[in-house]
């Protein structure tokens, strides 16, 4: 089906929190003067008005214009790499967030002076910047990653890729509509595909920042007729609210992803019977590609989910060779939904992706993850997974977060290092380790213990893991030996 027909095929109580004919608006606006181009130009969406990015994102796929979804809270210097990057030709932002109310020529902000900026071409006829690079794929769909340990990268997508997970998802689940209740970033692939599962199936969406449904701001909706998205600090987050507690079980199932759930968490969700639907995926996946089913989940499944139809995981060791059950090995993806590369380099081999993520599949074919390989600790020989660690510390209940990482050590090769928030001021790591000698072997014991006020997490809820690491380096050389 064509963009255009979805647009026409909406129904007048489609967009709950918004105003549709506001979008509509937009929309003919935006798509008009894009058509007026002589050829497709590369757009920046920044908008942090909900009705404005939706309106610009849609116009831009139905123009056939390749579109990068930003965000618009990133600094100068993170936009300085984007704009070196895409050397765009439009910006679509907000004037509020630094940039415009209106399609520019302008970059928002101005990087530095004598920065290697894009340069407008004052003889193109499409009045845009130089184009340093140009993506081979057409009508692409750039959707940001990395920007919580690196340098964001742009995942190439296109509306086909974007619909096959569409499409695994309304399989997956038996349904023919999906009603969407967004407290995630429009930006971030895991509120874009809440739009796009309601938007493409005739389905509601609700959109909401989640500060106002933390603070019980919550339009009126029948939440059994809704899947809600959340990353697990937010689900934390909602369970220390008895009322909001109590709303979140009505809802049909809820999505939970963007970064490992600890046990203490899933087993609180599951004591208020929350339909709780646990699941793994990434932006180069265009989000999940395996879940829990909530009914599962309610029975005592631990995982990360069966597979979704449009995709196959496969586990295999070092040297590329298939493991059978439940052996622990490297990932393997293939999916209808999986991108082309990070922008502007296509992958060479695009049928398959290895991850960063170990895993391995149970007897019934459900995906269960181990830890990322890269966050991997070698501690006096031993393989140590930080996960593993985290949810032991969890369980004790004296700690309101934690994060486990590895940092050079002479003796140990790397010393296991718990940061964490204590749930209350007199809490003494004493106390977390004996607790600790019961469940854990002694080498997985943190040797060093930082308590501070709180954690560097992105709005998905994951680590800035370089960030991390600065802060344990500069502790650990003002702290007694």
């Amino acid at each position: 089906m064509e963009i255009l027909d979805y647009i026409k095929r909406q129904n007048d109580d489609w967009l709950i929190g918004c105003d549709r004919f506001h979008f509509q608006q937009l929309f003919e606006k935006f798509y008009l003067e894009l058509l007026a181009y002589k050829t497709p130009q590369k757009i920046l969406l920044a908008e942090r008005e909900t009705v404005r990015f939706l309106a610009g994102f849609i116009a831009a796929c139905a123009a056939n214009c390749p579109v990068f979804l930003c965000n618009p809270d990133w600094g100068k210097q993170e936009w300085q790499e984007v704009f070196n990057l895409v050397q765009p030709n439009l910006i679509l932002g907000d004037e509020d967030s630094g940039g415009w109310n209106r399609i520019v020529y302008a970059p928002l902000p101005m990087p530095p002076s004598g920065s290697p900026v894009p340069h407008r071409d004052g003889n193109r006829q499409d009045g845009g910047w130089t184009h340093h690079y140009l993506c081979p794929i057409p009508n692409t769909i750039m959707i940001p990653t990395g920007g919580s340990s690196g340098k964001i990268k742009f995942a190439i997508h296109t509306w086909d890729t974007l619909m096959a997970s569409v499409k695994g998802f309304t399989e997956y689940f038996q349904l023919n509509k999906v009603n969407s209740f967004c407290v995630l970033p429009l930006y971030h692939v895991s509120g874009l595909m809440q739009f796009l599962r309601s938007f493409t199936t005739g389905g509601k969406l609700a959109i909401f920042p989640f500060k106002e449904v933390e603070s019980n701001q919550i339009y009126h909706i029948e939440p059994s007729e809704f899947f809600i998205s959340l990353v697990p600090t937010q689900l934390q987050r909602l369970l220390q609210n008895p009322d909001l507690t109590t709303w979140l079980s009505q809802f049909k199932t809820v999505l939970l992803g963007g970064a490992p759930a600890w046990n203490e968490l899933l087993e609180k969700a599951r004591f208020y019977r929350i339909r709780l639907a646990p699941t793994y995926g990434m932006t180069e996946t265009a989000s999940q590609i395996a879940t829990v089913k909530p009914d599962d989940f309610l029975n005592g499944k631990i995982s990360s989910g069966q597979i979704l139809p449009h995709a196959k995981i496969t586990i295999c060791n070092e040297q590329g060779e298939i493991l059978n059950s439940n052996q622990k090995g490297n990932i393997i993806i293939q999916s209808q939904s999986l991108a082309f590369g990070y922008y502007p380099e296509i992958w060479k081999n695009k049928d398959y992706l290895q991850v960063d993520d170990l895993g391995f599949l149970d007897d019934e074919g459900h995906l269960n993850i181990v830890g990322r390989s890269s966050n991997k600790i070698i501690t006096g020989g031993e393989n140590v997974y930080p996960i593993e660690i985290e949810s032991a510390i969890r369980a004790t209940q004296m700690v309101n977060d934690v994060c486990v990482i590895g940092i050079p050590d002479k003796q140990w090769g790397q010393a296991i290092t718990a940061i964490y928030i204590p749930t209350k001021a007199n809490i003494s790591t004493l106390e977390i380790q004996n607790i600790l000698k019961d469940k854990l072997c002694k080498f997985k014991i943190p040797k060093h213990w930082i308590c501070v006020p709180t954690l560097p997490r992105n709005t998905q809820g994951k680590i800035n893991h370089q960030q991390l690491q600065q802060i344990v380096t500069n502790l650990l050389q003002i702290l007694p030996k």
